[in-house]
Order: structure tokens, then sequence, then C-alpha cells
């Protein structure tokens, strides 16, 4: 049994991914896209036949080109999701632009309209996941939603005020960013040797899992945004993973034995009151890194919907 193998014993492993050819061939009970890889995924020549038709169909919505515009970016994410969810068994995310990440009306309206149109291509909306970033106003949006049954994964979490705020806010599903939160301490401490048990991003998943698991909330933690495999090892047992190919098959080349390294512990500790936003907005900006990474974030995702958004006007 090779690394890849064991890991699916104990993890439900999620690929990082839009490529068809890596979810054939690693196997992942899920997916997760952001516009990052929807830029990327739109470039590859086996998706150019659905774009093509996703275009088509923004065309006859009609309205003006700013319409136009963001229907055919929308219909294009989830076209491709679509096709995603050919080849898992399990579910899709799908990210809501970056843009509104302080918008609680917009995010729950654009959410909205990305579960109608999987639901037009007759897909559940059961299988997808609306991907929102965990903003205040994120947050929110994410409660309002999960009480109507979509159910939502809130990304670019840095802090543990993220982490618990989801929670109380009864989210499905939250993605720690393993990899950038020890980009930011690479960065900062470039002289710390930051192993797999010191790795600043490993210990915080570690903490919320325990947090979650101690106070029986049911959210599920899904690491993401892993740097090295060490890494992934280090949260082997995690409710989900989330990994990106080149990762997925280097646990794949590995055969040697996976331990695992966190483990569901009894419910024994009561929940505290629910974070006030004041609350919340004091103890996430005692952490310099989880501001400056969300804030980092929420650009860098906006910059590719932007790019997005320019080569499919280009094609309109």
């Amino acid at each position: 049994m090779n690394q890849l193998e064991a890991l699916k014993t104990m993890t439900v492993v999620v690929a990082d991914t839009g490529d068809i050819e890596s979810i054939k061939k690693f196997a992942p009970q899920d997916a997760t896209t952001n516009p990052s890889l929807i830029l990327k995924a739109a470039q590859h020549p086996q998706y150019q036949a659905l774009i093509a038709g996703a275009l088509d169909k923004a065309r006859r919505q009609g309205g003006n080109e700013e319409t136009r515009l963001i229907n055919a970016c929308d219909q294009v994410a989830v076209d491709i999701g679509t096709e995603v969810l050919r080849y898992v068994p399990g579910r899709i995310s799908t990210e809501v632009d970056a843009r509104f990440a302080w918008d609680r009306g917009m995010c729950v309206s654009r959410a909205r309209k990305l579960i109608r149109l999987y639901e037009q291509n007759g897909i559940d909306a059961s299988r997808i996941l609306i991907k929102l970033a965990a903003t205040w106003e994120g947050i929110r949006a994410a409660e309002e939603l999960e009480r109507s049954g979509i159910h939502c994964n809130l990304t670019l979490i840095f802090s543990f005020a993220q982490a618990r705020a989801c929670a109380e806010a009864g989210v499905f599903l939250i993605s720690p960013f393993v990899g950038r939160i020890f980009d930011w301490y690479q960065s900062h401490h470039p002289d710390v040797p930051y192993d797999a048990e010191n790795d600043p991003g490993v210990q915080s998943v570690r903490e919320i899992y325990r947090y979650y698991k101690a106070h029986g909330y049911p959210t599920v933690v899904m690491g993401a945004s892993f740097r090295r495999i060490e890494q992934i090892q280090a949260l082997a047992g995690c409710d989900r993973l989330t990994i990106a190919p080149p990762l997925l098959a280097a646990l794949a080349e590995c055969d040697a034995p996976l331990a695992q390294r966190l483990t569901v512990g009894g419910t024994s500790e009561l929940r505290p009151s629910p974070m006030t936003q004041a609350g919340f907005l004091w103890q996430h900006h005692q952490d310099p890194m989880a501001v400056e990474k969300l804030a980092e974030g929420i650009r860098l995702f906006a910059l590719d919907q932007c790019k997005l958004e320019e080569r499919i006007g280009q094609m309109l």
C-alpha cells in the first residue's frame, strides 16, 4: 500500500485541481476549484468545446456586455465543475467572486445563482460546496446559505478566530491554508528550520481540529494549500485534505508506512458563547500573518477572476 492509498483509509482525499486526467489517475472523493484553477482549466484544450457551449448559453440569455460577461464566467465555472463531477463520487467546490468578500448580500445572491446553474445542468445542490472567503461577511453569508440547505466551504482560513466563527455559524467545511501560513513564517523568519512538527501551518490545522472535536462541532476540517509531502503526512487522519496533483503523485510513489496523526477524541468541553463581530475582528487582527494572508488571498483570487473575465470577454 502506497501512502496515497493509506491516506484514503483515514482521511477523505480531495483533488485540488480541475484537471480531469489527474482526477482519473488519483481517484479522489471530492474536488476543489478556485478562480486560479478555473483560469488554468479554461486554457486547456480539453475544455474548449465546453467553454464554447458556456458562451453560447450566456449569449442566449442576452443583456448588456457586462451582464453577458458575468453570466459567461459563471457558466464556465459551473460547466467545468459539472464535468469534474463526472469523475468524482462526492462534491465539487465552486467559488463566489472574491471581489464580494465583504458583501454579505452579494455572496448570498451569487451563491444561489451558482446553485441554480448547477441544477440546470442536472446536478443536485447536495453535490456542491459554495466557496466563500472567511471574512466576517462571508461567514454570515454562509450561515444564511447553510440554513437554506446550501453547504459552504469557507476558504482562506488563517486565524483561529476565523475557524471558531465558522463553526459557530454552522458552516459545513473550512479550508485552513497550510502552505500559505508556512510561506509567511518562512519569509519573516527564514533562519528557523520548520520541520513538519513545528510547521506553523500544520500546527494551525491541528489546533482547529482538536478544538472542533473537543467541542462537538460537526464542521469539517479540510487542510489545503500544501507545499510539501511532509505537511500532508503530519495531518494524516484530518477529516479531509485537498491536495494538488504533484503531491498526490508524490504520495502515490511513496511506500513508507503512514501513521495516523489526528484522531477524534470524545466531546468533553462546553462550547463558548458565539463570537460577536467586534470580538472576531479583534481576535483575528491580533495575528499579523492572518490579516496579511487573508487580504492577499482575496486580492489574488480577484486578480485571477479578472484574468478569466478578460479571456472570456475576448471569446465573447
